[in-house]
């Protein structure tokens, strides 16, 4: 559960949360239901495998089913992987989408085995959309992600703002964006104008990928929850400032990567990938009715330039873009 900024309702931080209630429930938003103005295929298009078998907090028939459902109304026949990559996972798989794979005995999930078995088949033709969110996540995905030369920040990513706090949720508006084909869409109805991620890492790709979400200018990273807790309690407007605001930052956090979304290709292959998983996903969490606190939603559900983002990202895979 996204705990800080999501579950707590703490979309700007400028001090110390309360526990959230423990009637509080994170689930899929029932009110979601995508629909695709102009799906890309009739019937029978690429087969998109979400990866289920690698401790996976995003899955096929869990969190990340709305993403599937968007895919779906697009043309795409979704599946859901229970196998290892090494051993049948990627048979007769277009598009392999690993979403917040958890890790294993504090490490990677994959083995080594299967990760040279993904870069073999991206370097082959493969597409590989690869998420990773906020701590534990990147740990999780690291050794992965190094394999197509990408780092990872690991932690909590955030950005200062004006009131003197800090937010976990980042939008990227459209004038952040070059005109990479994902950014661009095949009209200029699809053209990406706005993605929100929510809290995530931040990223950095290999020589010659293009940043798809350019960091904010000044975004930096705790290395965990508790770590980020404690520098929302020390900063606001009646709390430090000036140089006590710097020795903060600098004690408790480090200069963000530089993106939180990248794409490039890899030998014949393709590759996404996304520091922050909630961007394409439909959730809210729900209070108890006593508490009196209205759901709180986050994901396509609330920032709809996400949906579109993510029909683009598939459509780049798969090669209806450039």
């Amino acid at each position: 559960m996204k705990r800080l900024a999501l579950a707590l309702g703490l979309i700007v931080l400028a001090a110390a949360a309360p526990a959230a209630p423990a009637a509080a429930q994170q689930m899929t938003d029932p009110d979601f239901h995508p629909t695709v103005a102009r799906p890309a295929f009739a019937a029978d298009g690429p087969v998109v495998m979400i990866d289920g078998a690698h401790n996976n907090f995003h899955t096929l028939d869990g969190r990340y089913a709305p993403f599937a459902a968007l895919l779906q109304a697009d043309g795409y026949q979704v599946r859901g992987g229970t196998a290892a990559f090494d051993a049948g996972g990627l048979d007769g798989v277009d598009v392999l989408v690993i979403a917040n794979a958890g890790p294993s005995n504090g490490g990677s999930p994959f083995t080594a085995s299967e990760i040279e078995a993904v870069e073999a088949w991206v370097r082959g033709g493969g597409r590989l959309l690869l998420i990773a969110d906020h701590a534990p996540f990147g740990t999780a995905a690291e050794a992965l992600a190094a394999r197509f030369g990408v780092r990872m920040g690991k932690g909590y990513a955030f950005a200062m703002t004006t009131a003197g706090g800090l937010t976990t949720t980042l939008t990227y508006p459209a004038e952040a964006f070059d005109d990479h084909p994902i950014i661009t869409g095949r009209s200029a109805d699809e053209r990406v104008d706005s993605v929100t991620a929510f809290t995530g890492q931040s990223l950095e790709g290999p020589a010659g990928a293009t940043a798809l979400l350019p960091m904010t200018v000044g975004a930096r990273e705790s290395r965990d929850l508790p770590t980020l807790q404690a520098l929302a309690d020390r900063l606001g407007p009646s709390r430090e400032g000036g140089s006590g605001t710097e020795a903060a930052l600098a004690e408790l956090s480090s200069p963000a990567l530089p993106a939180q979304g990248l794409a490039f290709d890899h030998g014949r292959g393709r590759v996404v990938v996304l520091g922050e998983a909630g961007m394409l996903t439909a959730q809210l969490i729900r209070f108890p009715p006593p508490s009196g606190r209205p759901d709180q939603r986050f994901g396509m559900n609330m920032a709809p330039g996400n949906a579109q983002f993510g029909l683009n990202i598939m459509h780049w895979l798969t090669g209806l873009l450039p």
